[in-house]
């Protein structure tokens, strides 16, 4: 009968150990998560229109490209987050629910110029975020999500360069 303890000791011994050796977020980790996961959606909503409505099979396999990876670097970020504290938003904030908004209003040659302007804009700001976080960030995880993302952010610059001129 002693030993039918043990297990559940050393469950909870470890379950404690786990809480107190997490590393705890930064204000500096929130403000990150809050910019990069909005940037992250609207690259995701963005894009998703992009596929419907983009004029030219390049626009559409570069929104594919933007759906995916950031599709699985949001999923990325809520975990950490999630493990941290942090919670993350659901839904757009008004600049870009508005910026997604105007995108959906235009079409052929106009929304191709306006969703690349918008997608190579939010790729400077978040890459410049995002390489930050990488030296910066607030706890290991948050730095090397920080890191790895970049690299990612990187190759989304490259691809928007190779998109032939409108």
């Amino acid at each position: 009968m002693k030993f039918m303890y043990k297990p559940i000791l050393i469950v909870l011994c470890f379950g404690i150990n786990a809480t107190v050796f997490a590393q705890t977020a930064t204000p500096d980790d929130r403000a990150f998560v809050a910019k990069v996961s909005q940037g992250g959606m609207f690259e995701v909503a963005a894009g998703r229109l992009a596929m419907a409505k983009g004029s030219t099979q390049d626009i559409r396999d570069f929104a594919t490209a933007e759906v995916h990876d950031h599709t699985l670097v949001g999923a990325k970020l809520k975990k950490i987050s999630a493990q941290s504290g942090i919670s993350v938003a659901a839904t757009l904030i008004e600049e870009f629910s508005s910026k997604l908004k105007h995108l959906s209003l235009l079409s052929g040659h106009a929304f191709d110029e306006a969703y690349l302007t918008e997608m190579g804009t939010l790729h400077d700001k978040d890459g410049a975020a995002f390489a930050d976080e990488a030296t910066k960030g607030g706890t290991v995880a948050f730095r090397d999500f920080g890191a790895e993302t970049h690299r990612i952010v990187q190759r989304h610059i490259g691809a928007l360069q190779a998109v032939p001129a409108m």
